[in-house]
Protein backbone atom coordinates (compact mmCIF):
# COMPACT_ATOMS: atom_id res chain seq x y z
CA UNK A 1 0.00 0.00 0.00
CA UNK A 2 1.33 3.44 -0.88
CA UNK A 3 1.84 6.08 1.83
CA UNK A 4 -1.08 8.02 0.39
CA UNK A 5 -3.35 4.99 0.59
CA UNK A 6 -2.15 4.22 4.11
CA UNK A 7 -2.91 7.76 5.23
CA UNK A 8 -6.48 7.61 3.98
CA UNK A 9 -7.26 4.01 4.94
CA UNK A 10 -9.88 3.69 7.66
CA UNK A 11 -8.66 1.78 10.73
CA UNK A 12 -10.06 -1.71 11.14
CA UNK A 13 -12.78 -1.76 13.78
CA UNK A 14 -11.37 -3.75 16.69
CA UNK A 15 -14.74 -5.17 17.82
CA UNK A 16 -15.49 -6.31 14.28
CA UNK A 17 -11.99 -7.76 13.91
CA UNK A 18 -12.36 -9.62 17.21
CA UNK A 19 -15.68 -11.03 16.02
CA UNK A 20 -14.17 -12.09 12.69
CA UNK A 21 -11.26 -13.83 14.41
CA UNK A 22 -13.69 -15.62 16.70
CA UNK A 23 -15.78 -16.77 13.72
CA UNK A 24 -12.80 -17.98 11.70
CA UNK A 25 -10.35 -19.35 14.24
CA UNK A 26 -9.79 -23.11 14.08
CA UNK A 27 -11.60 -23.44 10.75
CA UNK A 28 -10.49 -24.12 7.19
CA UNK A 29 -11.34 -20.99 5.22
CA UNK A 30 -12.36 -20.59 1.59
CA UNK A 31 -11.69 -17.06 0.32
CA UNK A 32 -13.70 -15.24 -2.35
CA UNK A 33 -12.07 -12.06 -3.67
CA UNK A 34 -13.23 -9.22 -5.88
CA UNK A 35 -11.81 -6.04 -7.37
CA UNK A 36 -11.39 -4.39 -3.97
CA UNK A 37 -8.44 -6.68 -3.23
CA UNK A 38 -6.51 -5.21 -6.16
CA UNK A 39 -7.19 -1.49 -5.74
CA UNK A 40 -4.05 -1.08 -3.64
CA UNK A 41 -2.13 -2.49 -6.62
CA UNK A 42 -3.40 0.38 -8.79
CA UNK A 43 -6.22 -1.52 -10.51
CA UNK A 44 -9.54 0.32 -10.10
CA UNK A 45 -12.80 -1.09 -8.82
CA UNK A 46 -15.96 -1.26 -10.94
CA UNK A 47 -18.37 -0.49 -8.13
CA UNK A 48 -16.38 0.98 -5.25
CA UNK A 49 -16.94 4.46 -3.89
CA UNK A 50 -15.91 7.02 -6.51
CA UNK A 51 -15.75 4.52 -9.36
CA UNK A 52 -16.88 6.12 -12.64
CA UNK A 53 -20.05 4.89 -14.32
CA UNK A 54 -18.96 2.42 -16.99
CA UNK A 55 -20.71 0.18 -19.49
CA UNK A 56 -18.37 -2.71 -20.40
CA UNK A 57 -18.54 -4.28 -23.83
CA UNK A 58 -20.72 -7.38 -24.02
CA UNK A 59 -19.69 -10.67 -25.57
CA UNK A 60 -22.45 -10.26 -28.16
CA UNK A 61 -21.03 -6.89 -29.24
CA UNK A 62 -17.49 -8.25 -29.40
CA UNK A 63 -18.49 -11.29 -31.43
CA UNK A 64 -20.98 -9.65 -33.77
CA UNK A 65 -19.32 -6.41 -34.85
CA UNK A 66 -15.85 -5.85 -36.31
CA UNK A 67 -15.76 -2.24 -35.10
CA UNK A 68 -16.46 -3.37 -31.55
CA UNK A 69 -13.62 -5.91 -31.75
CA UNK A 70 -11.27 -3.21 -33.05
CA UNK A 71 -12.25 -0.89 -30.22
CA UNK A 72 -11.86 -3.63 -27.63
CA UNK A 73 -8.47 -4.88 -28.81
CA UNK A 74 -7.03 -1.37 -29.27
CA UNK A 75 -8.15 -0.27 -25.81
CA UNK A 76 -7.17 -3.54 -24.19
CA UNK A 77 -3.71 -3.31 -25.74
CA UNK A 78 -3.20 0.21 -24.41
CA UNK A 79 -4.18 -0.88 -20.93
CA UNK A 80 -2.25 -4.16 -20.97
CA UNK A 81 1.20 -2.74 -20.16
CA UNK A 82 -0.02 -1.00 -17.01
CA UNK A 83 -2.29 -3.88 -16.08
CA UNK A 84 0.52 -6.39 -16.49
CA UNK A 85 2.97 -4.29 -14.48
CA UNK A 86 0.72 -4.18 -11.37
CA UNK A 87 2.28 -5.84 -8.34
CA UNK A 88 0.61 -7.90 -5.59
CA UNK A 89 -0.16 -5.90 -2.46
CA UNK A 90 -0.23 -6.66 1.26
CA UNK A 91 -3.68 -8.24 1.00
CA UNK A 92 -2.55 -10.72 -1.64
CA UNK A 93 0.55 -11.55 0.41
CA UNK A 94 -1.46 -12.05 3.60
CA UNK A 95 -3.64 -14.63 1.83
CA UNK A 96 -0.49 -16.47 0.68
CA UNK A 97 0.74 -16.69 4.27
CA UNK A 98 -2.67 -17.87 5.51
CA UNK A 99 -2.60 -20.62 2.88
CA UNK A 100 0.93 -21.65 3.82
CA UNK A 101 -0.20 -21.88 7.44
CA UNK A 102 -2.99 -24.25 6.44
CA UNK A 103 -5.70 -21.78 7.47
CA UNK A 104 -6.88 -20.86 3.97
CA UNK A 105 -7.71 -23.79 1.72
CA UNK A 106 -7.75 -21.77 -1.50
CA UNK A 107 -8.78 -18.54 -3.19
CA UNK A 108 -11.73 -18.12 -5.54
CA UNK A 109 -11.31 -14.85 -7.38
CA UNK A 110 -13.56 -12.78 -9.61
CA UNK A 111 -10.49 -10.80 -10.71
CA UNK A 112 -8.71 -11.35 -14.01
CA UNK A 113 -5.39 -9.73 -13.03
CA UNK A 114 -3.51 -12.88 -11.98
CA UNK A 115 -2.15 -11.17 -8.85
CA UNK A 116 -3.02 -13.99 -6.47
CA UNK A 117 -0.86 -16.42 -8.45
CA UNK A 118 1.93 -13.87 -8.80
CA UNK A 119 1.85 -13.31 -5.04
CA UNK A 120 2.36 -17.05 -4.50
CA UNK A 121 -1.10 -18.47 -3.77
CA UNK A 122 -1.10 -22.16 -4.73
CA UNK A 123 -4.78 -22.95 -5.18
CA UNK A 124 -6.57 -20.26 -7.16
CA UNK A 125 -9.85 -20.60 -9.03
CA UNK A 126 -10.09 -17.70 -11.48
CA UNK A 127 -13.87 -17.69 -11.99
CA UNK A 128 -13.77 -15.02 -14.69
CA UNK A 129 -10.57 -16.12 -16.41
CA UNK A 130 -7.25 -14.31 -16.75
CA UNK A 131 -6.08 -11.48 -18.98
CA UNK A 132 -2.67 -13.08 -19.58
CA UNK A 133 -4.25 -15.83 -21.73
CA UNK A 134 -5.83 -15.45 -25.18
CA UNK A 135 -8.07 -18.07 -26.76
CA UNK A 136 -9.19 -18.69 -30.33
CA UNK A 137 -12.98 -18.92 -30.46
CA UNK A 138 -12.78 -21.19 -33.54
CA UNK A 139 -10.14 -23.84 -32.82
CA UNK A 140 -9.66 -23.37 -29.06
CA UNK A 141 -5.90 -22.74 -29.24
CA UNK A 142 -4.47 -20.73 -26.33
CA UNK A 143 -1.79 -18.06 -26.68
CA UNK A 144 0.26 -16.07 -24.16
CA UNK A 145 -0.95 -12.49 -23.98
CA UNK A 146 2.58 -11.16 -24.25
CA UNK A 147 3.05 -12.72 -27.68
CA UNK A 148 -0.27 -11.36 -28.93
CA UNK A 149 0.69 -7.93 -27.59
CA UNK A 150 3.94 -8.07 -29.58
CA UNK A 151 1.97 -8.83 -32.74
CA UNK A 152 -0.41 -5.93 -32.10
CA UNK A 153 2.50 -3.55 -31.57
CA UNK A 154 4.18 -4.70 -34.80
CA UNK A 155 0.96 -4.40 -36.85
CA UNK A 156 -0.07 -1.07 -35.32
CA UNK A 157 3.09 1.02 -34.84
CA UNK A 158 0.96 4.20 -34.76
CA UNK A 159 -0.78 3.05 -31.59
CA UNK A 160 1.13 4.55 -28.72
CA UNK A 161 -0.21 4.53 -25.17
CA UNK A 162 0.01 7.80 -23.24
CA UNK A 163 1.66 7.57 -19.84
CA UNK A 164 -1.61 8.12 -17.98
CA UNK A 165 -4.33 6.01 -19.57
CA UNK A 166 -7.59 5.54 -17.71
CA UNK A 167 -7.37 1.89 -16.78
CA UNK A 168 -10.40 -0.28 -16.02
CA UNK A 169 -10.57 -3.37 -13.77
CA UNK A 170 -10.38 -5.68 -16.80
CA UNK A 171 -7.28 -4.00 -18.26
CA UNK A 172 -9.15 -2.00 -20.91
CA UNK A 173 -9.05 1.72 -21.74
CA UNK A 174 -11.28 3.91 -23.86
CA UNK A 175 -9.97 4.85 -27.32
CA UNK A 176 -11.77 6.97 -29.88
CA UNK A 177 -10.42 6.30 -33.39
CA UNK A 178 -9.79 2.64 -34.24
CA UNK A 179 -10.52 2.58 -37.98
CA UNK A 180 -6.92 1.73 -38.92
CA UNK A 181 -6.41 -0.81 -36.16
CA UNK A 182 -5.30 -4.30 -37.29
CA UNK A 183 -6.92 -6.98 -35.14
CA UNK A 184 -4.81 -10.01 -34.24
CA UNK A 185 -6.20 -13.31 -35.49
CA UNK A 186 -5.41 -16.92 -34.66
CA UNK A 187 -2.07 -17.94 -36.16
CA UNK A 188 -3.31 -21.54 -36.31
CA UNK A 189 -6.68 -21.23 -38.06
CA UNK A 190 -7.26 -17.51 -38.65
CA UNK A 191 -10.18 -17.44 -36.19
CA UNK A 192 -11.28 -14.70 -33.82
CA UNK A 193 -9.08 -14.22 -30.75
CA UNK A 194 -10.46 -13.19 -27.38
CA UNK A 195 -8.76 -12.75 -24.00
CA UNK A 196 -9.63 -15.76 -21.86
CA UNK A 197 -11.97 -13.78 -19.61
CA UNK A 198 -15.71 -13.87 -19.06
CA UNK A 199 -17.30 -10.89 -20.82
CA UNK A 200 -20.57 -9.34 -19.76
CA UNK A 201 -23.24 -11.49 -21.36
CA UNK A 202 -21.21 -14.70 -20.93
CA UNK A 203 -21.61 -17.39 -18.28
CA UNK A 204 -18.86 -18.58 -15.98
CA UNK A 205 -17.70 -21.94 -17.44
CA UNK A 206 -19.36 -24.83 -15.62
CA UNK A 207 -16.03 -26.51 -14.84
CA UNK A 208 -14.77 -23.32 -13.19
CA UNK A 209 -17.86 -22.95 -11.04
CA UNK A 210 -17.72 -26.64 -10.12
CA UNK A 211 -14.09 -26.19 -9.03
CA UNK A 212 -15.07 -23.21 -6.88
CA UNK A 213 -17.98 -25.15 -5.40
CA UNK A 214 -15.68 -28.06 -4.52
CA UNK A 215 -13.36 -25.67 -2.69
CA UNK A 216 -16.36 -24.26 -0.84
CA UNK A 217 -17.59 -27.74 0.12
CA UNK A 218 -14.21 -28.56 1.68
CA UNK A 219 -14.19 -25.39 3.80
CA UNK A 220 -15.56 -24.69 7.28
CA UNK A 221 -15.90 -20.92 6.77
CA UNK A 222 -16.08 -18.30 4.01
CA UNK A 223 -14.09 -15.06 3.90
CA UNK A 224 -15.24 -12.57 1.24
CA UNK A 225 -12.71 -9.82 0.51
CA UNK A 226 -13.21 -6.81 -1.74
CA UNK A 227 -16.38 -7.93 -3.51
CA UNK A 228 -19.75 -6.19 -3.57
CA UNK A 229 -21.23 -9.60 -4.54
CA UNK A 230 -23.25 -8.04 -7.35
CA UNK A 231 -22.06 -10.64 -9.86
CA UNK A 232 -24.21 -13.77 -9.79
CA UNK A 233 -21.34 -16.25 -9.42
CA UNK A 234 -20.20 -14.66 -6.17
CA UNK A 235 -23.61 -14.55 -4.52
CA UNK A 236 -24.26 -18.19 -5.51
CA UNK A 237 -21.10 -19.27 -3.68
CA UNK A 238 -22.06 -17.22 -0.64
CA UNK A 239 -25.47 -18.89 -0.63
CA UNK A 240 -23.77 -22.30 -0.59
CA UNK A 241 -21.96 -21.29 2.59
CA UNK A 242 -25.10 -19.78 4.11
CA UNK A 243 -27.16 -22.91 3.48
CA UNK A 244 -24.49 -24.95 5.25
CA UNK A 245 -24.60 -22.46 8.15
CA UNK A 246 -20.89 -21.72 7.84
CA UNK A 247 -19.46 -18.57 9.40
CA UNK A 248 -19.29 -15.84 6.73
CA UNK A 249 -16.97 -12.86 7.14
CA UNK A 250 -17.24 -10.05 4.57
CA UNK A 251 -14.52 -7.40 4.25
CA UNK A 252 -15.48 -4.60 1.89
CA UNK A 253 -15.71 -0.83 1.77
CA UNK A 254 -19.43 -0.08 1.53
CA UNK A 255 -22.46 -2.31 1.35
CA UNK A 256 -22.60 -5.67 -0.42
CA UNK A 257 -25.46 -7.89 -1.54
CA UNK A 258 -24.38 -10.43 1.06
CA UNK A 259 -24.38 -8.23 4.15
CA UNK A 260 -27.62 -9.76 5.44
CA UNK A 261 -25.99 -13.20 5.26
CA UNK A 262 -22.76 -12.23 6.99
CA UNK A 263 -21.78 -13.46 10.42
CA UNK A 264 -19.43 -10.47 10.59
CA UNK A 265 -19.12 -7.50 8.23
CA UNK A 266 -15.96 -5.37 8.34
CA UNK A 267 -16.31 -2.08 6.47
CA UNK A 268 -12.65 -1.41 5.76
CA UNK A 269 -9.92 -1.89 3.17
CA UNK A 270 -8.79 -5.41 2.36
CA UNK A 271 -5.01 -4.90 2.63
CA UNK A 272 -5.04 -3.74 6.24
CA UNK A 273 -7.82 -6.12 7.29
CA UNK A 274 -6.30 -9.25 5.74
CA UNK A 275 -2.94 -8.34 7.28
CA UNK A 276 -4.62 -7.95 10.68
CA UNK A 277 -6.39 -11.30 10.28
CA UNK A 278 -3.07 -12.95 9.41
CA UNK A 279 -1.49 -11.54 12.58
CA UNK A 280 -4.38 -12.80 14.73
CA UNK A 281 -5.12 -16.16 13.07
CA UNK A 282 -1.53 -17.08 12.32
CA UNK A 283 -0.22 -16.72 15.85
Amino acid sequence: MSPAQSATAAPVSLPALDQAVGALRGRTIAVLTGAGVSTDSGIPDYRGEGAPLRTPMTFQQFLGDLDYRKRYWAGSHLGWKRFDSAEPNAGHRALVQLELAGIVDGVITQNVDGLHLRAGSQRVVDLHGAMDRVRCLKCGQFFARGGVADRIAADNPWLDAPEAVELSPDGDVEIANVDAFVIPDCSVCGGVLKPDVVFFGEYVPKEKFDEASALMQAADALLVAGSSLVVNSGIRLLEQAYRRRLPIVIVNRGITKGDNRATVKIDAGTSETLTALLERLGD
